[in-house]
């Protein structure tokens, strides 16, 4: 093959990539339309998964999965007598073993430690791994679903990473040499910003209401309307209402191509921004709901973003004026606490900044927080899941629900910032936690530590899971429950707890490996500030006399909780995925570990990992002990002024019905006191039975919807 014939094939093969491309969306479409022909069809009384099947050209396990309800029979039921369940044998769950992992070493384990129940075991001999093959286990009070079991058998599970055995394992416990947090020397420049309904073209800008007659909604239109009316100094564009950046998604397969051609659409005068300042990133940030465009003139004169208001709060209908009043009473609330406090573009480059001013610039930790080893960071990613989501559907929950409660914890996060492990992190290995006595163990079960565990589900609960183990999929987790169960996973210091001194009964634990922080305060004193803020908006929302107003510190305090949420996320450091473009006429610049996720006539838009940067702010091991936190808080959470405990393993069991981040989901309403403090259970919506049991995230949503206003018009009737 010569260099001709070369070039020549690989224009041949960047034509079948487009081809391919645009028959997998076109695949795509008919698969939806497919998907939603068979749950028209489910809804037929008589309907049968053995006959649909065949018509669709998908298995019996494909339509369960989209129709949960026509699963056969004896997937559900035995040849008993009607009601008697099948358990579903232990090995149906991809995440879930009954043979214990290997260890190098013996586990310790922990059943009941001395603080929280009567006594602490500890074992040091090493259950072996069985060659044997495992019994079925006894009948659930939860057994699997049929589609779940289905799935089950049709995915690989994802294993846990580890820490290595013996030196090679010790090196991971380290900081990275040169980086550490510490108190900022500079001050954040406020950037000139303005708000634009793109659907009205009401602009505000400071004091002044303009209207732009926009005639488009391209980000070309939008920028030369707004810098024909401000031209000087303008670097930050929110766009309020509207979603321009969806106008053609009808054109586009999927709504982040969409985004990525309204990004990169030419603008005459304007090309992609490449960065300047410390404070700055640079080229577009492609996301299907909130998405960045970062541009610059030509002759380099000005810097502008437009970015979507969404990524602050929900701005529900609010006018430009609302939104800026909103901005302007977050920034002096901040100010109260942080005589340098600047909004920037996002929530999360905001709340990390102001933490960063918290920083002590005395005491021990004056040089900084050291930042872990890649290593440690990399198993924190692998290992430490966020919010706990998940739906119970039937037959363990009702087909017809006697009703549906939510309830949602106020601003969850600020709860759990109060302690966090500092400095750099003590191996804690089996064989070395067995050689502690009792009350060293409690003691490190109680402080900031990250455990691996093997776990074993007791052989008479009937509640739902407590302890994440890893599902299939990259980032997915589900909480195993069925009885006698033993998975291995990482679980986090208050999840641990909450395992062991539970309300119903302890669960076995051993203890495989850990990592053990010293406890310290690095977060108290951000957290502190934000819940003051934060409460001081919220009462201005309750008792301000103009509505607007009201409205305004409404979403000001909104803006406060998305300030430590997505901060608290941002220490977490996710290995970064840079997305980028690249015109057409230049293809072979694209870089060769790119994944392409968009292209038109003129742009390929593309994406690759970049693995972990040096960044200075990096804790994934805070975000870790938080999301631990809150998950360990949505099962119980004892409210000391009312001494009383709260949360899911309080509620009856059965009557759970779904979790999602700070909310849980029940078939009837609980005596939860709410003093409206940060962690405390709001009521928040409120359907009157029978209610069908949702079997989707999107019907869970609609459902969800439906009670909150239902419980807003009864109050409203009842003030009235």
């Amino acid at each position: 093959m010569d260099a001709q014939t070369y070039t020549t094939a690989l224009a041949e093969l960047r034509t079948l990539r487009d081809e391919v491309k645009k028959a997998q969306a076109a695949l795509a479409r008919l698969e939806t339309q497919r998907d939603k022909q068979i749950f028209a069809l489910a809804g037929y009384e008589k309907a049968k998964a053995e006959r649909i099947a065949p018509a669709a050209g998908l298995s019996l396990a494909d339509i369960v999965r989209i129709a949960p309800h026509l699963a056969p029979q004896p997937l559900t039921t035995s040849s008993g007598p009607p009601g008697t369940t099948v358990p579903a044998p232990v090995s149906d769950n991809p995440a879930v073993t009954d043979v214990p992992a290997p260890t190098a070493e013996p586990a310790a384990a922990v059943t009941t430690p001395g603080a929280l129940a009567p006594s602490l075991n500890t074992s040091s001999s090493a259950p072996q791994p069985s060659t044997k093959p495992v019994p079925e286990p006894a009948p659930p009070a939860h057994p699997m679903s049929a589609p779940d079991a289905l799935t089950a058998q049709a995915q690989e599970p994802r294993t846990l990473p580890s820490i290595p055995e013996g030196p090679e394992g010790d090196r991971w416990f380290a900081h990275t040499p040169n980086l550490a947090s510490t108190h900022p020397n500079f001050t954040q420049q406020a950037r000139s910003t303005v708000f634009l309904d793109t659907q009205t073209g009401v602009l505000v800008h400071r004091d002044q209401t303009i209207r732009l007659d926009l005639h488009a909604v391209t980000a070309a239109a939008i920028l030369e309307a707004v810098f024909n009316v401000i031209p000087d100094g303008l670097e930050r564009i929110y766009i309020t209402a509207g979603d321009p950046w969806h106008a053609q998604a009808d054109r586009h397969p999927f709504l982040r191509d969409a985004v990525a051609a309204w990004l990169n659409a030419p603008i005459p005068g304007w090309r992609t921004d490449t960065g300047r300042g410390k404070d700055r990133m640079a080229g577009h940030f492609v996301h299907a709901r909130n998405p960045v465009g970062r541009y610059q003139r030509e002759n380099g004169e000005a810097h502008v973003e437009i970015r979507s208001v969404g990524e602050w709060f929900d701005a529900a209908g609010a006018s430009p004026a609302i939104v800026r009043d909103a901005f302007v009473l977050l920034w002096k609330a901040l100010r109260a606490h942080w005589p340098d406090a600047v909004l920037m573009g996002s929530p999360s480059q905001t709340g990390r900044d102001l933490w960063t001013r918290t920083i002590p610039t005395k005491g021990q930790w004056a040089d900084g927080y050291p930042v872990l080893s890649e290593e440690l960071r990399g198993l924190l990613h692998a290992t430490a899941g966020q919010g706990r989501t998940e739906l119970i559907t039937p037959p363990d929950v009702p087909e017809q629900l006697p009703g549906l409660v939510e309830y949602d914890r106020t601003f969850a996060y600020a709860k759990h910032t109060w302690k966090s492990g500092v400095g750099t992190p003590e191996r804690v290995t089996a064989r070395r936690f067995a050689s502690w006595s009792e009350k060293e163990q409690t003691k490190a079960l109680f402080g900031c530590g990250h455990w691996h565990v093997r776990v074993t589900v007791p052989d008479t609960w009937n509640h739902v899971g407590i302890l994440p183990a890893p599902a299939p999929g990259e980032r997915a987790w589900h909480y195993p429950r069925t009885l006698g169960t033993t998975f291995t996973t990482w679980a986090g210091g208050p999840e641990i707890h909450t395992a062991l001194a539970n309300p119903i009964q302890p669960w076995k634990i051993e203890i495989l490996d850990g990592l053990l922080w010293t406890d310290g305060k690095p977060l108290d004193d951000w957290s502190r500030k934000l819940k003051e803020a934060w409460s001081s908006l919220a009462a201005q929302a309750e008792l301000h006399g103009d509505a607007d107003q009201r409205t305004a510190a409404h979403l000001a305090s909104r803006a406060v909780r998305a300030l430590l949420l997505y901060g608290i996320g941002s220490f977490a450091q996710r290995p970064r995925m840079v997305t980028g473009t690249t015109p057409r006429t230049a293809e072979r610049d694209v870089p060769p570990d790119a994944e392409i996720i968009g292209f038109d006539n003129d742009t390929i838009t593309w994406q690759r990992p970049t693995g972990f940067t040096r960044d200075p702010n990096a804790h994934p091991e805070w975000a870790a002990s938080i999301w631990s936190g809150a998950r360990a808080a949505l099962l119980s959470q004892r409210m000391r002024e009312d001494n009383t405990h709260v949360g899911a393993l309080h509620a009856p069991p059965g009557t759970v019905v779904a979790f999602r981040t700070d909310a849980v989901y029940l078939t009837q309403p609980q005596n939860w006191p709410y003093h409206g403090q940060p962690g405390d259970y709001l009521r928040k919506g409120q359907l009157t039975g029978p209610v069908p049991a949702p079997t989707t995230e999107d019907e869970l949503l609609a459902l969800r919807d439906r009670g909150r206003a239902a419980l807003q018009a009864a109050h409203t009737t009842g003030r009235a």
